[in-house]
């Protein structure tokens, strides 16, 4: 056995109670990775096509990768996955903190769960020590409770958990898996499938150190990592967070305004990083093993919208999905959203942009006072955002009609609704407009996770020598315009999505400048493989066609990698006034990364030499079954 994994899977039935363990060999290890790769596997493996995915057959899989609870930056990372209640597909979401270290150094690579409980249970695994307990007098409680409640049980302040709050207990389709009351699996509604499992929590303690193949190999990249790391792209995230990419995307004209009708917002300094550091900000935060510290920490003494340390602080997502998207201007009032949704375990963005599409709606007309129980529900109304936000949490009012997404929101609604939902696939599209960053908007519309910016390529990332050198390795020399959809550009998209996909299998946090190169210095020293660029390149590419598989097992074709109509108007402000990006340029983009990727040009689905070419016939095989290829 090759070092990084334990090569051990926990399979836990809900329904049943029982607790099984499950070897993973070095063959199954090596193809697949962690992460992306793991979910993919056994989803195809286990799932019959057009399961409902708030049913009992549905997996929820929690997966690390090699680098995962190593010691060295960045190795905090692991993923959640499932089939997804938002968009009916392949669901994948990352997290930080401390879980997935925890769940690693108990000596598990990943945790499978199925069936569903008859009464709410939470997982504790203390080592090789694992059962269910009752989670009774966890329901309904706030995820810092829970988490107090679960160490006062247990007798140990050191436990991690990973959980679903009150809205994933009521099915919200967009609620996440919190981990540490801080860190979110934010993405495609995974806290919904927990709480359809009745699965409140993981509770997680572990004494082993992951098996390295060259300890001195590692703490010498991560002595380098600490102290080179000023020198990197990284250095901006370690003095300013995400919330750093406010300013800039206001002055490009990329900064969604009231659901995406703008690109500017005239209150935009009322929500920067120096007004969270002048209202808000009272300490940083850091994951696993990271001198970065990122992360910074809130708090509000105020008698209406108080926000307390234990929830930590809003990222640019979150200050620009509550923030300019609901065109609210109060920094203190999106740390309050912020901390509503790491209580009840919802996805900021997609909650926030919901909202959004519901302020729409009620201003042109489509949802009335009737409707909205008596709120003025307009852009700029802080109050009744925040009440929206507890209505969807609790699935009350119009809050019941919105918990399940945009795009199931704008069908009932009617009329020129559909037209405002800013998703695909049925997943919200977060604060990267593609309209100032072009292969980006090719990027979410491929995903098989609906949008997602955490598995696309942001073009203004590599606008400079700096951004451009990690890609090097990767045969993209030379920055491309921000509004180019060439040959070229598709090349890029697809060489910086797959790096980005690798950082998932890895357990690598995309935060960490890592050069491709020195990737595979670090997973050479921590698993003892001679690999290469192209073996973690092609594992991602794996991964990634696998996740498109399973889609299109339960039908989706080339008509929904497409951007929603209004991020086909064009801009009023900043850099890319006037321009529109256009829909027959975008299409002929689109064909262009389906050649590259070897998609069949209707079904979206990779093609049988391509799987067979990446060593996963039998996925070929299972699509020949389902009648796609």
């Amino acid at each position: 056995m090759s070092c990084g994994h334990w090569g051990k899977a926990l399979r836990v039935n809900l329904t049943t109670g029982d607790i099984t363990r499950e070897t993973l060999d070095e063959v199954f290890l090596r193809r697949y990775v962690g992460g992306w790769g793991f979910i993919a596997y056994y989803l195809l493996k286990e799932l019959a096509p057009g399961i409902d995915p708030l049913g009992p057959e549905n997996r929820l899989i929690f997966a690390t990768g090699p680098v995962t609870g190593q010691p060295l930056a960045g190795g905090g990372r692991n993923m959640v996955g499932g089939k997804s209640p938002l968009t009916g597909g392949f669901a994948g979401s990352e997290a930080g903190g401390f879980f997935g270290a925890e769940l690693k150094r108990a000596g598990w690579d990943l945790v499978i769960f199925e069936g569903a409980a008859e009464s709410p249970v939470y997982l504790w695994i203390h080592d090789d020590e694992v059962e269910l307990r009752s989670a009774e007098h966890l329901w309904g409680r706030e995820t810092y409770d829970v988490e107090e409640q679960i160490r006062a049980d247990l007798g140990d302040r050191r436990i991690r958990v990973a959980q679903c709050g009150p809205a994933g207990e009521n099915l919200v389709r967009f609620a996440n898996v919190m981990h540490d009351a801080t860190r979110a699996a934010g993405r495609t509604g995974l806290g919904a499938v927990m709480g359809s499992k009745k699965l409140r929590a993981i509770a997680v303690r572990g004494s082993q150190r992951p098996p390295v193949a060259d300890m001195d190999r590692v703490q010498e990249m991560a002595r380098w990592f600490r102290d080179n790391y000023k020198e990197t792209s990284s250095v901006a995230f370690s003095l300013q967070g995400t919330m750093r990419t406010l300013r800039a995307n206001n002055s490009v004209g990329g900064l969604p305004t009231r659901n995406f009708q703008q690109g500017q917002f005239e209150g935009f300094e009322n929500i920067t990083l120096e007004a969270a550091n002048e209202e808000i900000i009272v300490g940083r935060d850091t994951c696993y093993g990271c001198p970065i510290r990122c992360k910074f920490i809130a708090e509000v003494k105020d008698e209406k919208y108080p926000v307390r340390r234990e929830y930590g602080g809003p990222e640019y997502e979150t200050a620009g999905s509550f923030g300019s998207t609901c065109g609210v201007d109060d920094i203190k009032v999106v740390a309050y959203a912020n901390q509503l949704c790491n209580a009840n375990g919802l996805d900021t963005i997609g909650t926030g942009v919901t909202v959004a599409f519901a302020m729409e709606c009620y201003e042109r007309g489509l949802i009335g006072p009737e409707d909205t129980g008596g709120l003025d529900l307009r852009f700029g109304n802080a109050d009744a955002m925040i009440e929206m936000v507890r209505q969807i949490i609790r699935r009350e009012g119009l809050g019941d009609l919105l918990a399940d997404g945009t795009l199931r929101a704008a069908k009932k609604i009617g009329g020129d609704a559909i037209n405002y939902a800013v998703q695909i696939k049925g997943q919200e599209v977060a604060m990267h407009d593609p309209r100032v960053k072009y292969g980006h908007g090719v990027g979410i519309a491929v995903s098989p996770t609906g949008a997602c910016h955490m598995n696309s390529v942001h073009d203004s990332a590599y606008q400079d020598d700096v951004g451009i050198t990690p890609l090097k390795p990767l045969g993209v020399y030379e920055p491309l315009p921000l509004d180019d959809l060439s040959t070229a550009k598709m090349h890029m998209v697809r060489k910086a999505m797959m790096w980005r996909i690798n950082y998932n299998l890895t357990g690598i946090c995309s935060f960490h400048s890592w050069s491709p190169t020195q990737t595979v210095e670090l997973i050479e020293a921590i698993t003892g493989w001679n690999t290469s660029v192209m073996e973690l390149w092609l594992a991602a590419e794996r991964a990634y066609d696998m996740a498109r598989a399973f889609n299109a097992r339960e039908g989706f074709t080339r008509k929904d990698d497409v951007l929603p109509p209004r991020l086909f108007e064009a801009l009023s402000e900043g850099p890319m006034a006037g321009k529109v990006y256009d829909v027959e340029t975008f299409n002929v983009a689109i064909d262009k990364l389906y050649e590259l990727m070897s998609w069949h040009p209707v079904t979206g689905a990779p093609t049988r030499a391509k799987l067979e070419d990446l060593d996963v016939a039998w996925v070929a095989d299972l699509l020949e079954e389902a009648g796609v290829i």
